[in-house]
């Protein structure tokens, strides 16, 4: 060896930022690679380091045994067997705590550090392998076996260009890194290529595992390829982690000058008299003190605002905080409207705004009756349930304007989060209050009249249950404490009127439903229909499409043509529709020629506005036939007339078929008015063995058409027995009622409609329950006009008032011909 420079660096020992040796080699391989050295040599375990062959490396000494070794190889000039243990917290390590592939190394120099530490510099020679120990005290000692290095031709142009290559990343990587400017020097000027690889292997901050990898590599091309793969990757690793750092030292930079012109800002302002955020803290408090609040209540508010004193305006908790404030300080804390409590005046405002509707109307009437009386209550939470179009919702508008309140509408189809009532906690980012706080701010006052719009259209989910927050809400004994989440104080909701618009009431929970009162509006009478058309929808519509009051007239007859013959609905949504059809062909025919040609809608100018009939109704088809009676039935688009059908054929077994698409309830009502004709045969001269011979057949007409229902049972009964006596049916009756196996009539509902549509069917006599006389009694006297009642109990009086003693024409003869048999001869 002609030369052998070493540097220590005093604050690295093996490792970490700057090398721990700058070293020079100028010789051969061969010449650092023949050494001659026992089978046995001391073994000096190193924890988390490996040494390379020609290679300086400093390390520091813990270990009695390991103190020792080096103290006698010094002494001695000798060899040693320089290996790492697999596990660094290993203290006294055998040969399965060691990697077998090592390098043999002589103690160059031993040093005493300050730190009361031993310091040697190791110089490494050859790899070599353990074979096995020999001696574990006073230091271990092993069987060694030296291994070759496999070199390349000194000519290998691939070789030369990936030496040159590992340079470029080793220098590439320094300049990335905190090691010192010497270091790439110490590198560019490093010729011996074993000892380049050798040295970058050594002094670069890899994974342990990987250095022990490069070590076992016995071709010095194979190891500067797999050096050169770990280089790339830790070159790319440096840069992405240096421009990470560039790129958030400019955020800092950018918020520290931003700091710099807020506290500069801040500065200008104190000087002007306070800063902006002190001023806004300060009106706060004023207002604060302006406030109908209670002393809990002012004694948060109040706490908030030192906390929000103590909050830097940079920090996000600011804008949290100052929302809070700010959504306190908007809601109306005592403020009320004043209640209209002229119940005339009220009234004639819900009368102008909606025709009928009359229970509604008497329950805010009555409201407004007991505040005046009392002068204050609670509010009362309604459920307005109905078909659509019959203006719930509209409905609430107007009982605003009667008690001149503030009107809210909140819409809760599809609602799924509990959030929306109850809002969020403030300590979320984003957090805001529900939408009943929200709807508030917006109303200015704690009274208005709030619509929970298609409360049974609220779904729940993974994020809550809306209608279980709607609990407190609507329950007049917790709702003068309602917490919202995001105010976290209770507010008194006891003076809203809460009012609820549902289409279905199966789909709103049991608990929600029995704190509400019910209130059913129902479909709207074709008479009840004409005067909304004439007093509300014809002057909307004209004044939507540009009209004048008097440019176009509808006729009363037009208007029941349209809803008979265009529209099916219980509301007068599809009827506006048609109105404003008319009215836009209307405009364009104007538009086009200057001139209104029809100015006055009569019956038979429909079919050139709207075109052939939608829909036809059935009309009363008179009782030539047996077996055919008149039932009335309900749909949610209103009344209907409905025939029931009997027709007989003979056939063995009496077999009993029913037709028409007809419920599970329906069929049951036809067997058991088959089942009571049967029982009373009897008393109806009936023939018990018409049964056996007689096939009978129940149909009920417009069979694409489903029906279900008990209300028909006293129809069919009828129907049956008009068949098997072939009797008349009483010319222009109908009826309706449910049966019993005992023969007793029972009450069904939808009365009012059913009459209405037995009267434009040209229904004159009507059969119903005895208990239906009450239903009656509560309809107007103009929709009863021309029809008469008759109140039952039992079947056999209707069969009494319903079949006639006159037979129909070609009436079925039921006598049994006498069969022919003949003796068959054996």
């Amino acid at each position: 060896m002609k030369k052998r420079n070493y540097l220590l660096d005093s604050e690295d020992r093996g490792g970490g930022n700057g090398f721990s040796v700058i070293a020079d080699f100028d010789g051969s391989e061969e010449q650092l690679m023949d050494i001659e050295v026992g089978d046995t040599l001391p073994v000096l375990p190193l924890r988390n380091m490996v040494l390379f062959p020609g290679v300086f490396m400093p390390v520091s000494l813990g270990r009695l045994s390991s103190l020792k070794l080096a103290r006698e190889a010094e002494k001695k000039n000798s060899y040693i067997a320089v290996v790492c243990q697999k596990k660094a917290d290993t203290e006294y390590p055998g040969l399965e705590d060691l990697h077998r592939i090592g390098t043999v190394a002589k103690i160059v120099r031993t040093l005493e550090m300050p730190d009361q530490t031993t310091t040697v510099i190791l110089q490494g020679s050859k790899r070599m392998e353990l074979q096995e120990l020999t001696a574990s005290e006073p230091y271990l000692k092993a069987r060694v076996k030296l291994l070759d290095e496999i070199l390349p031709d000194k000519n290998d142009r691939e070789f030369q260009a990936l030496l040159e290559a590992c340079k470029d990343l080793t220098v590439r990587y320094l300049r990335t890194s905190d090691y010192p400017q010497e270091s790439s020097f110490a590198i560019r000027n490093i010729n011996n290529p074993m000892f380049l690889v050798d040295f970058i292997c050594t002094n670069l901050p890899l994974k342990k595992d990987e250095k022990i990898e490069l070590l076992q590599i016995g071709a010095l091309r194979e190891r500067t390829y797999r050096l050169l793969e770990i280089l790339n990757r830790e070159v790319q690793l440096a840069e992405i982690k240096e421009s990470i750092q560039m790129r958030a030292r400019e955020d800092i930079d950018q918020q520290q000058r931003e700091y710099f012109l807020q506290q500069q800002i801040k500065t200008i302002q104190d000087e002007l008299g306070g800063s902006g955020q002190e001023q806004e803290i300060e009106e706060m408090r004023a207002k604060a003190e302006k406030m109908k609040w209670s002393e809990d209540i002012k004694k948060t508010f109040l706490k908030e605002v030192d906390k929000l004193e103590r909050t830097h305006s940079q920090s996000p908790d600011y804008s949290v905080q100052l929302n809070y404030l700010q959504t306190m300080l908007s809601l109306p804390w005592g403020v009320y409207t004043a209640d209209n409590l002229n119940l005339k005046s009220a009234e004639r405002t819900l009368n102008k705004d909606h025709y009928g509707l009359e229970k509604v109307k008497e329950r805010i009437l009555e409201h407004l009756a007991v505040l005046k009386l009392k002068g204050d209550m609670k509010s009362p939470i309604i459920c307005l349930y109905g078909p659509p179009g019959v203006g719930k919702t509209s409905l609430g508008r107007s009982i605003a304007a009667a008690l001149k309140r503030k009107y809210i509408r909140m819409s809760l189809g599809g609602v799924h989060d509990e959030a929306e009532i109850r809002g969020h906690r403030k300590t979320y980012i984003g957090a805001m209050p529900g939408r009943i706080i929200k709807s508030l701010i917006k109303a200015g006052s704690s009274n208005p009249v709030f619509i929970l719009d298609e409360i049974d259209k609220v779904s729940a989910d993974r994020q809550g249950d809306p209608s279980s927050a709607l609990l407190e809400v609507l329950d007049p004994e917790q709702n003068t404490t309602f917490h919202d989440n995001f105010l976290d104080v209770d507010y008194d909701l006891s003076k809203v009127m809460f009012i609820a618009t549902a289409n279905n009431l199966n789909t709103i929970p049991g608990p929600l439903l029995d704190r509400m009162e019910l209130i059913e509006v129902s479909g709207y009478i074709t008479e009840e229909k004409i005067e909304i058309a004439r007093r509300h929808l014809i002057p909307k519509e004209l004044e939507a499409n540009g009209m004048k009051k008097n440019d176009i007239k509808f006729s009363k007859a037009a208007i029941e043509a349209i809803i008979e013959n265009y529209t099916r609905e219980s509301g007068v949504r599809e009827l506006e529709k048609k109105i404003g059809k008319i009215l836009r062909k209307s405009a364009r025919q104007y538009a086009t020629d200057g001139y209104f040609e029809r100015t006055d809608i009569k019956p038979e100018d429909l079919y050139a506005f709207l075109g052939a009939p939608e829909y036809t109704r059935d009309k009363y088809q008179g009782n030539e036939y047996a077996g055919v009676v008149t039932g009335l039935a309900w749909t949610a688009v209103g009344g209907e007339i409905l025939f029931v059908e009997t027709s007989l054929s003979r056939g063995k077994g009496g077999r009993l078929t029913l037709t028409g698409n007809l419920g599970d309830v329906m069929k049951e009502s036809a067997m058991l008015a088959l089942e009571y004709i049967k029982a009373h045969a009897s008393t109806l001269d009936i023939d018990e063995a018409i049964f056996d011979h007689w096939n009978i057949h129940i149909h009920v007409p417009e069979g694409a058409i489903p029906k279900d229902g008990p209300s028909a049972g006293i129809t069919m009964a009828t129907s049956l027995a008009s068949a098997l006596t072939q009797r008349k049916v009483k010319a222009n009756l109908a009826m309706t009622g449910e049966i019993t196996l005992r023969g007793k009539v029972l009450p069904v509902g939808g009365i009012k409609e059913k009459i209405l549509a037995a009267k434009r069917a040209g229904i004159k006599e009507i059969i119903l329950c005895e208990e239906n006389r009450k239903n009656i009694e509560e309809i107007q006297e103009m929709y009863l006009k021309g029809l008469s009642f008759h109140y039952v109990k039992d079947i056999q009086e209707v069969f009494a008032l319903a079949l006639t003693d006159e037979k129909v024409a070609d009436a079925i003869d039921f006598s049994i011909p006498q069969e022919k048999t003949e003796k068959k001869e054996e």
